[in-house]
């Protein structure tokens, strides 16, 4: 998979690119990772990416024509003008990472590990050009109810969240099934899953030694060497953990 980052801040990415699983993703050739200076798309001596908004306003907005010019650069096609329809290259996506895009989540961080290529468009200032999110981005997207000072930080967690779910990327592959928000919560009636009901459970509290800490002890279930006790006190447990914490993933 190939990840584009366009940014004002190239720099940014050099811790994120370095540690982790993303590093060794690169370093196994599971992903290919290119860090794209938006000014460089600029025309003026100041190489300038920002403007006024018409209207009026606090802030500065970032200019379309940058934006567009990195994009299809990397793309090594035009998007067509306001008359033509813009192409969708087959397993590429082109997320412009926004306070007012749809909400990231685990569903969305699988779909995008089908891709081939991601292309991030990291914004600043008070938000980019709505040409750009209309005409230019697949999908305009937002990591929480909250406002960063760019675009930069929430591309790189999406793009560990997305690395960690190609096959390779990980050393057990049983990890990013057994974790926060990838057990579907089963039919309390019937005991089934019901995977339509779309209800998540967090991942269940993890122990490890000492068994005794400071008067808090491991759970006995945990500790008998009997897997269908183990399983049945976590599900139990994920879901009351569910409840305290994200009550709002158990709404229907």
């Amino acid at each position: 998979m190939r990840f584009d980052l366009i940014t004002i801040f190239p720099q940014f990415f050099s811790g994120p690119l370095e540690h982790g699983i993303v590093r060794r993703a690169r370093e196994a050739g599971l992903i290919d990772v290119h860090v794209q200076d938006l000014r460089a798309f600029t025309r003026d001596r100041h190489r300038t990416v920002d403007d006024r908004p018409f209207g009026g306003g606090e802030g500065m907005v970032m200019k379309p024509e940058p934006v567009f010019e990195a994009v299809e650069s990397l793309l090594g096609h035009d998007v067509g003008d306001a008359a033509q329809r813009r192409p969708e290259a087959p397993g590429t996506a082109i997320v412009l990472m926004s306070a007012a895009g749809k909400l990231f989540d685990q569903p969305t961080a699988r779909r995008y590990a089908a891709f081939a290529r991601i292309v991030f468009i990291c914004g600043r200032y008070e938000g980019v050009d709505e040409r750009v999110a209309q005409h230019l981005a697949t999908e305009e997207i937002s990591i929480g109810d909250f406002v960063l000072s760019g675009g930069e930080l929430p591309a790189a967690l999406i793009m560990d969240a997305v690395t960690r779910l190609l096959p390779g990327a990980l050393g057990n592959e049983a990890s990013a099934q057994n974790e926060s928000f990838s057990e579907i919560l089963c039919n309390s009636s019937s005991g089934q899953y019901q995977p339509s009901i779309n209800r998540i459970l967090l991942d269940f509290p993890q122990y490890t030694r000492p068994a005794e800490f400071r008067g808090w002890t491991v759970p006995e279930a945990l500790m008998g060497g009997n897997h269908a006790e183990v399983a049945k006190w976590r599900r139990a447990a994920a879901l009351e953990k569910t409840r305290r914490n994200r009550p709002d993933l158990l709404k229907t």
